[in-house]
């Protein structure tokens, strides 16, 4: 089988390697559940690619996440759920149900007003659907990253009146929780300090929604930051002939400064 631009290689490569006795092994013995963190692990992986600006490498991560969709797809037609094929009409029937401004009769909506809209459709969607009555909190997935479903659910409850109108409000938030976790820890009790940990990152994710940010993408920045900082830390010892663990965190923490006043 040779490579190729078209996406139907890709599905008879999936289904040749789901075949029983001729496939891999390793994919045979794969289900829903177990293929599900490799899917959130290539998701993470073409984030870092677009933060690091790296198109050869967005590429090639698109193309490890889209073979999860295919996995799935596959997965699901040997049981007779759904195929690939499904799985592209149903979004592109959502797409273009979710866009009557651009393949319906709604022209000239600004971009507040077109995610107004999204909302709107999207709620008569699921109000659609037949389902037992759920709370204002439902339909946020466990699985999501911790930071971004602390937004998503305070933008359900926020939908409902539970909210501050001010990002001071927040942070008196997090001053409150920094003197919680602070308390437990002169207390010496390192597991409730934890746990008073936990609701100061909720309160800082909730800052960062009030100030029309994303929490992860923060973090991330600030990741990035702490990497290039570090490595400058690193290539200045190593000028000097020493490792980080020869130098003092005085010393050290010079160099972080030096770093940090060129902009690095």
């Amino acid at each position: 089988m040779t490579p190729s631009r078209d996406l139907g290689r890709l599905i008879e490569i999936m289904a040749a390697l789901r075949t029983p006795v001729t496939g891999c092994p390793w994919d045979l013995e794969q289900d829903f559940a177990s293929i599900a963190p490799y899917t959130i692990e290539e998701a993470y992986e073409v984030a870092d690619a677009i933060a690091r600006g790296d198109m050869e490498d967005l590429r090639d991560e698109l193309g490890d996440l889209l073979l999860q969709v295919a996995f799935h797809a596959q997965m699901a037609e040997e049981r007779g759920a759904f195929n690939f094929g499904g799985v592209v009409e149903a979004i592109t029937t959502k797409m273009i149900r979710r866009h009557p401004h651009v393949f319906g009769d709604a022209r000239d909506l600004t971009p507040d007003q077109v995610k107004t809209l999204w909302g709107q459709i999207k709620a008569a969607e699921k109000a659609a659907r037949p389902s037992p009555p759920r709370g204002a909190l439902a339909g946020v997935p466990v699985g999501m990253a911790a930071l971004t479903r602390a937004v998503k659910l305070q933008e359900k409850a926020s939908k409902v009146g539970f909210d501050w109108n001010d990002p001071r409000a927040v942070l008196a938030k997090i001053r409150e929780e920094i003197d919680e976790v602070e308390a437990e820890l002169d207390a010496g009790r390192e597991y409730e300090a934890t746990a008073e940990l936990g609701d100061l990152l909720f309160a800082l994710a909730n800052l960062a929604r009030h100030l029309k940010g994303d929490p992860e993408a923060a973090l991330r920045g600030t990741n990035s930051k702490f990497e290039r900082r570090f490595a400058y830390i690193e290539a200045a010892l190593m000028g000097q002939g020493r490792k980080p663990a020869e130098a003092s965190l005085a010393e050290m923490d010079a160099l972080w400064n030096e770093a940090k006043a060129k902009g690095l």
